[in-house]
């Protein structure tokens, strides 16, 4: 547990570090935390649904998906006017980081240069830029480079064994080839997955190993909660007990000691003290505002409020690593 940046993790020794008492884990987890991050900051970004539903994957968890009734309807690519917009709201209220998803399979090529436009507008803004869009072509690579994108998003969801039982339109090493493709092009991945979609302990820590032995490590890695959405096959999902929440936190936080760890969707259900131990056990991200891409978030004098209670204090633009 001594923190440093590793890349041969196996799954007997992510096992053993997530299966420990839970005290000795988040001591362990927040010594490293603290050898590399201020314990008391957090990184805030937002997130944008710059294209909503009619996507046709049909990932178990999705809201947005074509293939589930959801109620949510299939919209057109939003303005960048209007992007640019939210992003100065989300930038005046205090995220350092613009995260915009469209509900693709594939980025469309003919959107590209609207999806350009936008990324180069809120990095006029001053902010970090993140975009999700599904998998990309090697030109959809090098045009978000030139636009000067900072993170593509792009997540492992859960283990390669469980995969299967969430997503059948897209396979695990299509998600590996394109984070491979955008790490080549030199752009920084934020990449993570989602817990508390009925798979067992040891998925979760397959995941994290996955992640661990990238050969770089994703610089964010956002830890989702699911939200359960009426109409997906994972309606009904078993709620995920908070401890097994925190435990998977503190894994990452070890596992990847110089990555932002975002305790990302499913706050509203959350305490406020299962929120504090996420980030006693390393988170230092979160997303604010009081929508994601389509579901709740707590709003932002809910959080005011927790950091207060909390003693956590934004972390500023100019704190961020280059």
């Amino acid at each position: 547990m001594s923190g440093e940046i590793r890349h041969d993790w196996t799954r007997a020794s992510a096992e053993a570090l997530y299966d420990a008492p839970f005290n000795d884990l988040l001591f362990a987890a927040q010594t490293v935390h603290r050898r590399n991050f201020d314990p008391n900051k957090v990184q805030k970004s937002q997130l944008l649904s710059i294209k909503t539903g009619g996507c046709p994957e049909d990932c178990g968890y999705c809201s947005q998906s074509a293939h589930h009734k959801t109620g949510v309807k299939a919209s057109k690519l939003m303005d960048v006017e209007a992007v640019t917009a939210a992003a100065k709201k989300a930038r005046d209220s205090g995220a350092t980081r613009y995260c915009m998803g469209a509900a693709w399979r594939s980025a469309r090529t003919r959107d590209m240069n609207a999806v350009c436009a936008m990324v180069k507008n809120v990095k006029a803004l001053g902010m970090e830029t993140c975009m999700t869009l599904g998998m990309l072509s090697d030109e959809d690579i090098a045009k978000l480079k030139d636009a000067g994108l900072d993170y593509y998003n792009h997540n492992i969801d859960t283990s390669e064994r469980y995969y299967a039982e969430i997503i059948t339109t897209r396979s695990y090493a299509d998600r590996l080839e394109t984070l491979e493709r955008v790490r080549e092009a030199g752009m920084k991945v934020c990449c993570g997955g989602i817990v508390g979609m009925g798979e067992e302990a040891g998925d979760r820590v397959d995941m994290l190993v996955t992640l661990a032995n990238l050969p770089e490590h994703p610089e964010s890695v956002p830890i989702n909660m699911l939200i359960p959405v009426a109409g997906t096959p994972l309606a009904k999902a078993e709620k995920l007990d908070p401890i097994a929440f925190v435990r998977t936190i503190a894994t990452a936080r070890i596992m990847m000691p110089q990555s932002f760890v975002r305790l990302s969707a499913g706050r509203t259900a959350m305490s406020d003290e299962t929120q504090a131990l996420c980030f006693f056990a390393g988170a230092n991200s979160i997303f604010v505002g009081d929508r994601l891409l389509t579901a709740g978030n707590p709003d932002v004098d809910t959080d005011a409020a927790l950091f207060a209670k909390l003693g956590i204090a934004d972390l500023p633009r100019h704190e961020l690593p280059a």
